[in-house]
């Protein structure tokens, strides 16, 4: 068990605003349309949300009326997203207070999103994290998008804090899929779900959500400001239990969400320090 805090972010509409419905808008599409005409009928249809998007925007590309959507493109958006209030200089803030505080602990940021992993990846703090999980799109030999290569939403994202938890991060693991359902004994298990902080904003991190917080870890939720609309939905997150608080997703200095963090972090790596002195005597 290593002295490691693992602080876990969703992406849309926690980190910066729907980075999908903002690609869309970018290259031209009717977002509103889009998601009303081409993705709710798939929903009602039987289709998972995640799949149906992802499907929709295969199609789009398919129908050349706004260019084929490439890797290129998809790239190109994401280093040039727009991020929340404060997300550019938060991990390097964190990081700092709680090797302040405790140096002997290490905070490590982790990303796990339904959105678009080529749009992530490239985002501006993409470089913060240890590993991004994300949708991911297959494409043909020109760079055109032409299938679903990975899906990610509700449980499986929680697939990935196992992963965080055994330590089974790293290029090494790439094509292992199954490496992630290894029995590992509790003692030597990387990350504990004790030692973890997870924040999300929608229905896809409810698992999350529930996994970190029954296990003792913590659990933020968030609403985008621009949104006010999506402040009822996350209301409903504390109604049920399913998170610790609740807060705009706002991260500059001033926020009362950055401050949350900040004392949720320096808090665990006070526990994480105390447990460690105990164990090696």
């Amino acid at each position: 068990m290593a002295d490691v805090i693992a602080l876990v972010f969703d992406f849309d509409d926690t980190l910066a605003p729907d980075s999908t419905s903002g690609f869309l808008a970018h290259i031209g599409v009717d977002v509103a349309s889009f998601w009303s005409t081409e993705v709710d009928p798939l929903i009602a249809q039987g289709w998972d949300p995640v799949p149906a998007y992802l499907y929709a925007m295969i199609k789009l590309s398919q129908s050349g009326k706004y260019g084929p959507i490439t890797y290129e493109r998809l790239r190109d958006w994401g280093a040039r997203l727009p991020l929340h209030d404060g997300v550019q200089t938060l991990f390097d803030r964190l990081r700092d207070q709680v090797k302040q505080a405790h140096p002997q602990v290490q905070l490590e940021f982790y990303l796990i999103s339904s959105g678009i992993g080529d749009v992530v990846r490239n985002c501006p703090v993409a470089d913060a994290f240890t590993q991004i999980w994300a949708s991911e799109f297959s494409y043909v030999d020109g760079g055109e998008i032409d299938f679903t290569k990975r899906i990610v939403s509700f449980t499986d994202k929680t697939r990935y804090l196992f992963h965080i938890q055994k330590g089974i991060i790293g290029p090494q693991y790439e094509g292992k899929p199954f490496e992630v359902n290894r029995k590992i004994p509790s003692e030597r298990l990387r990350v504990p779900f004790d030692q973890m902080v997870f924040v999300g904003d929608g229905y896809t991190d409810i698992p999350c959500f529930s996994l970190v917080r029954n296990s003792g870890g913590v659990a933020f939720g968030v609403w985008d400001p621009r949104h006010r609309d999506k402040r009822s939905r996350a209301w409903g997150f504390i109604e049920d239990g399913r998170v610790s608080n609740l807060n705009q997703a706002r991260y500059d200095e001033n926020a009362e969400l950055y401050q949350w963090l900040e004392e949720s972090l320096i808090s665990l790596a006070s526990r994480i320090a105390v447990k460690s002195r105990t164990y090696r005597g």
